[in-house]
């Protein structure tokens, strides 16, 4: 099962290392991974993904909780959250192809940010099922280059993960 891990840490060298580190010396996977610093910038935001049952990431959480670094922990999809993230992805689109890729960004709700004669960037936020399907629409034979942000995610309503 996915689990959106988000957590307060300090900015300090270092620190997203020994969390990384956690992860790889128990044998898991980061799928994704976001590091930004939070409005105080002695404080770090890191949200990650990653795959489990209740029971392992409930010891994930218990482990991060102990790094010396790390000042608050939460599994955010325990309950009601909000997701997105952020791909940009290099198409070729020339002839009718053109048409096509302007078509699937309008109903992806997705964006054109670069045209040149043979290539459109197209950029696209949403949830990471969206944004995968996008990438199932388009035929694999256009696709020049994806890259994608990761997943962030907020608790919904009143909730939420400061000091």
């Amino acid at each position: 099962m996915k689990h959106i891990i988000s957590m307060l840490m300090e900015n300090e060298s270092g620190a997203l290392s020994r969390v990384a580190g956690l992860f790889s010396a128990r044998g898991y996977n980061i799928q994704t991974l976001t590091v930004a610093p939070t409005e105080d910038e002695t404080i770090s935001r890191l949200t990650l993904v990653s795959y489990g049952n209740d029971y392992q990431i409930e010891q994930i959480v218990k482990h991060l909780n102990r790094l010396v670094d790390v000042i608050k922990v939460v599994d955010i999809t325990e309950g009601s959250h909000i997701e997105r993230e952020l791909m940009l992805v290099k198409v070729k689109a020339t002839g009718a192809m053109r048409e096509e890729v302007k078509r699937l960004a309008d109903i992806f709700r997705g964006t054109i940010v670069d045209v040149t004669a043979n290539i459109y960037s197209v950029q696209l936020v949403g949830e990471s099922q969206k944004l995968d399907a996008f990438i199932e629409a388009l035929d694999q034979g256009v696709i020049v280059e994806t890259v994608r942000s990761g997943v962030v995610g907020l608790m919904r309503g009143e909730k939420s993960l400061h000091l």
